[in-house]
């Protein structure tokens, strides 16, 4: 993926870099892979804000993306790469050879007319889904399984990638983009490769009102408010407001938030690096 910088014609784009969509192939999304997105605004069932700084934004519909890979066997053609808004990553549309077509994460570097299959034991090629059990050792892959036969969960955001670094019994060892190495089932699924638009990361906005078509509202910082609405509000001029901590009282900035009971601490062999 390529990132263009544009010219200063207007103060929204002085500072702007945008993404140059060179990979986008088609602009019409498959209709048969469409779904309703509905907005919430920040609000539960009751109609109550219960997120603050959420809503508007343009209209947007739902891609369903195939995160199982679970047609074993049956090749698939990539038709086109395609712009999904609901997410940083770009998408592959997948002509199956039995007629089905489906959304998958694109690579990087997967191109319109390549083939790509998932199974036992194919070939570990950009694209293919397998089995972590059956992926070579050092290879690069996204959309990654926690469980077996739930889906990808993990590596799934623009420029992404996890390498595997060991295997041992049932157990495959993954190494995360945060840098937390992690036991993982072989029997989990994982798609080789690299998540496409990794320059998502060198975007700038260039304007309030980007955010805002994005449905980000603007965000009041805790130390303009008033002692009531806030723990690090108050105080006379322009004070620090104390240890920084959410609006409930949570420390951040180093706090650990992970309960020392969780299930899966036994899975995690080194934390993330911070």
């Amino acid at each position: 993926m390529a990132i263009k910088k544009l010219n200063p014609v207007t103060p929204g784009t002085r500072f702007r870099v945008a993404p140059a969509f060179t990979e986008i192939t088609s602009a019409k999304p498959e209709k048969s892979l469409l779904a309703p997105l509905k907005k919430s605004g920040g609000r539960n069932n009751e109609g109550k804000m219960t997120a603050r700084y959420i809503g508007g934004g343009h209209k947007r519909r739902l891609r369903i993306v195939d995160f199982k890979r679970n047609k074993f066997g049956v090749p698939a053609t990539v038709k086109s790469i395609e712009y999904d808004p609901n997410r940083t990553a770009r998408l592959a549309l997948l002509y199956y050879a039995d007629g089905a077509k489906t959304y998958i994460i694109a690579p990087e570097g997967l191109s319109v007319g390549q083939t790509v299959i998932s199974g036992e034991k194919v070939a570990p090629e950009v694209g293919n889904a397998m089995h972590l059990e059956n992926i070579p050792m050092g290879t690069i892959v996204h959309c990654v399984e926690l469980k077996p036969n739930k889906g990808a969960a993990m590596v799934r955001s623009a420029g992404g990638y996890a390498q595997i670094v060991a295997r041992e019994g049932k157990y495959v060892t993954v190494k995360l983009p945060s840098g937390e190495m992690r036991m993982v089932l072989g029997v989990c699924m994982a798609t080789v490769g690299t998540v496409s638009n990794g320059d998502h990361m060198n975007v700038v906005l260039g304007k309030a009102g980007r955010k805002r078509w994005l449905g980000v509202r603007p965000r009041t910082r805790g130390v303009a408010m008033n002692p009531v609405d806030h723990p690090m509000g108050g105080g006379e001029g322009r004070s620090s407001g104390g240890h920084p901590r959410s609006r409930k009282g949570l420390l951040s900035k180093g706090k650990k938030t992970r309960s020392p009971k969780k299930y899966s601490n036994k899975f995690i062999i080194s934390k993330r690096s911070k």
